[in-house]
C-alpha cells in the first residue's frame, strides 16, 4: 500500500509516518543541549577551565560554530514536531529556511579569515574580531526568527 492511499483512507486521522513521537522531541532537546554545550566549549572555554589561549582561533571558532549547527538542528527538529502531522503555514516554512539561512550566515561570518575575507590574511593566526563577532550574532539572531516562526500557534476561541 502506498503512502498516497494512506492519506486518503480518512481525512480526520494522520498517516503514522506524521504523528508526533515523543522521542523526536526529545531527540531535538537533546541535541540542542548537546550543541550548547559544544558552543559554549568553543565560545567561553574559561567558563570550564579549558581556556589554553588569550585569543580565539580556529579550532574554537569550529567547535562553536558545529555547536550551533546543533543548537539550529535540534530546535528544528523538535520545533517541527510539535506540529503534529498539521500542514505547517508559510511562515513556518519561511521560518525553517531563515534557520539555514541565519547558520550560512553565522558560518561566514565566522570563517571569514579562512575563507580569505578577513582582516588576516591565511598565513598568520585567524583573528576572531568584532566585525566576526556581528557577524555571527546576526546569524544567530536570524536563528532565532526563524525558530519562532517555527512554533505551531494556535488561536484560543472566544466563548
Amino acid at each position: 500500500m502506498s503512502r498516497l492511499a494512506d492519506t486518503t483512507s480518512s481525512s480526520t486521522e494522520t498517516p503514522r509516518y506524521e504523528t508526533p513521537s515523543r522521542f523526536r522531541i526529545r531527540l531535538g532537546m537533546m541535541t540542542t543541549f548537546a550543541g550548547l554545550f559544544l558552543f559554549i566549549v568553543g565560545a567561553k572555554p574559561n567558563w570550564l577551565g579549558w581556556d589554553r589561549s588569550p585569543v580565539v582561533g580556529f579550532v574554537q571558532i569550529t567547535v562553536f560554530l558545529i555547536g550551533m549547527a546543533l543548537i539550529a538542528a535540534g530546535g528544528y527538529v523538535a520545533l517541527v514536531a510539535l506540529w503534529r502531522g498539521r500542514q505547517r503555514t508559510i511562515a513556518a516554512d519561511i521560518g525553517a529556511r531563515l534557520v539555514s539561512t541565519g547558520y550560512v550566515i553565522a558560518v561566514f561570518a565566522g570563517m571569514a579569515d579562512v575563507f580569505g575575507m578577513g582582516s588576516q590574511s591565511l598565513p598568520s593566526v585567524p583573528y576572531f574580531g568584532p566585525w566576526q563577532a556581528t557577524g555571527v550574532l546576526l546569524g544567530q539572531a536570524t536563528i532565532a526568527v526563524g525558530l519562532l516562526m517555527l512554533v505551531p500557534y494556535t488561536r484560543s476561541r472566544a466563548v
